[in-house]
Formats: C-alpha cells, sequence, structure tokens
C-alpha cells in the first residue's frame, strides 16, 4: 500500500460530464490540487463520461471552464474514459476468466417486485451502504450455456460480480489507509467490508465498465497514489479495495473529506443549479469568495 508520506505523489480530480459542477465538486478540485501543490506532486484531471446516455459535451466544456475560473491548473492530456473502452473490456475478461463474474437478467423493476413482495410478507430484504437492496443471488448458479444462449438472443443483461466467490479469491484481509474520515469518523486503517455491497454490477449493455471498475483501473493506469473525494464514496472503497486486489492493482491512500450541505441540509446535487459554480461566478463572486465560502463550511484549505 502507498505510503502518504512518499514522494511524486498523484492526486486527480475525476468528475462526470452529466451536469454543471458545484461547490462540492469545488471542495474536492482545490483539495487535490492544493495538497499536490503542497508536497510537490502532481495534480491531474479526468473526465469520467463512461455513460454515454448521462455524458454531453456542453457539461464538460463547462467543467474546464469551472476549474480554469478557479485558478486551477491540470496536467495535459486529460484521460476520458470513453477512448478506453478496450482497456476497461480486457480486465472485464480478466474478471471472467477468474470465474467471478456472471449475467444477471432481472430488471430494476422485477427486483423492486422482489423486494416489495418479500418485505409485505414480514421479511427483510438486505441492503447496501446506500439503502438500496441486494440483488438476488439465484442467477449465481444459471447454467453457463444456457446465460450466453440467451445473451446470444438479445436479452438484456448486466455482469456482476459474485461477490462470495471473489472474496474467497481475494488473499488475506482487506484494507485501505485513510487519511480523513468516514461518515461515522473512521480513520487510519480501515477494514473493507465488500460483502455490503452484493453483487455489483461491473459492466452492462449501455455502460462498457462501471463506476467501480472504471475509477480503479483509471488510478492504477495514471500512477494515482492519493484519492481525495467525498464521504458519500467511503464505503465504496471497499469494492475497489476488493477489485484492486483481484486485477493486482496498486492501493492507493485514500482521503475521504466532509459534504458541502445544501439548502435543504443534505448533499449537494447536480441538479441544484443555484448551487453551481457558475452560478456564483454569474452572481459577481470570486474564487477567493468560493475558498471563504468553504472555509466558512468549517473546511480547511491550503
Amino acid at each position: 500500500m502507498q505510503s502518504p508520506l512518499s514522494k511524486n505523489r498523484v492526486f486527480r480530480f475525476a468528475p462526470s460530464p452529466n451536469g454543471l459542477l458545484h461547490l462540492g465538486h469545488a471542495l474536492s478540485a482545490i483539495l487535490n490540487r492544493d495538497m499536490a501543490a503542497a508536497c510537490g506532486g502532481r495534480f491531474l484531471l479526468r473526465i469520467e463520461d463512461i455513460d454515454p446516455a448521462r455524458s454531453r459535451p456542453e457539461f464538460e466544456a463547462a467543467i474546464y471552464r469551472d476549474l480554469a475560473w478557479l485558478g486551477l491548473d491540470w496536467e495535459r492530456p486529460v484521460r476520458r474514459q470513453s477512448e478506453h473502452l478496450a482497456f476497461y473490456g480486457e480486465a472485464l475478461e480478466r474478471l471472467k476468466a477468474m470465474g467471478v463474474l456472471y449475467p444477471g437478467f432481472l430488471s430494476r423493476g422485477e427486483v423492486k417486485a422482489r423486494v416489495e413482495a418479500h418485505e409485505a410478507a414480514g421479511g427483510v430484504w438486505p441492503r447496501d451502504p446506500d439503502g438500496a437492496p441486494l440483488y438476488p443471488t439465484g442467477e449465481r448458479t444459471l447454467d453457463r450455456e444456457e446465460a450466453l444462449a440467451a445473451i446470444a438472443a438479445g436479452r438484456q443483461h448486466a455482469w456482476r460480480l459474485d461477490m462470495d466467490k471473489a472474496r474467497a479469491l481475494a488473499p488475506g484481509a482487506l484494507d485501505w489507509s485513510e487519511a480523513g474520515e468516514g461518515p461515522r469518523g473512521e480513520t487510519g486503517t480501515v477494514a473493507a467490508e465488500p460483502e455490503r455491497w452484493g453483487d455489483v454490477i461491473l459492466s452492462r449493455p449501455d455502460a462498457p465498465a462501471s463506476y467501480h471498475l472504471a475509477v480503479v483501473l483509471d488510478d492504477a493506469a495514471q500512477g494515482v497514489t492519493d484519492v481525495v473525494r467525498g464521504q458519500d464514496l467511503f464505503h465504496a472503497t471497499a469494492v475497489h479495495r476488493l477489485l484492486q486486489s483481484l486485477l493486482g492493482l496498486p492501493a492507493p491512500a485514500y482521503r475521504h473529506h466532509g459534504l458541502v450541505p445544501g439548502p435543504d441540509g443534505r448533499k449537494l446535487s447536480k441538479s441544484n443549479e443555484d448551487t453551481g459554480i457558475a452560478a456564483y461566478r454569474e452572481r459577481g463572486a470570486s474564487p477567493a469568495d468560493i475558498r471563504a465560502l468553504l472555509a466558512g463550511y468549517g473546511f480547511v484549505l491550503h
């Protein structure tokens, strides 16, 4: 595991171009850039545009514009996920060869119906750290030839990680180095519990690699040593550590920071345009005002 004190540290900010950046994004970008500058490290920008249905060029252009206005600079060229689909596909095939993936055919509606019926009968359906119901595990044992025939016939499916098999293949205990803190104050060495997420999706027809798979591959390919991001991704780190172990990838040091609250007290959303960086700029705010605003929420900036 990378030491947070190692030289040649590499930080990255990796937004998705599916909406305008808000104050929470500004916080992550500023923290990453400032921490890189403080240690003489590198600051990278990555565009996570692997979901073509949601990614738009005008939002990507807005990312560059907003970050430049904040006074941030980054190395060129920028890595765009849409330009590396074959790279993700190769990793997916490796995981298939390990026997830890299976095609899941149930739609969201079908899963929802099963959950509602189970809970209506008095049962308790397991849920992930975000509160979403776990995917049923019955398809883990589907006949392989029948499953492949269904795929060949055009049946919609997603490739899911068989969590039990994956966990059994990952050598030793899984943990990560946390320099920030989790939602409950977790810090230091944190034990990873990927099983809490169930059989996560790693690929689906409209997105050849899920966030979980693409992010660990990109971080390794770019030599990222420090992942600084919001607490909303704290628990997802467990899945990332599992995939890093399975694929033989290095583990960065992680630092999860608090979230900027929205007007309703909940975390900010890209749909809340009034808290967007562009909206503050249009109202006459300066980059210094943005830093002062974030400091007012209690965030320590360099």
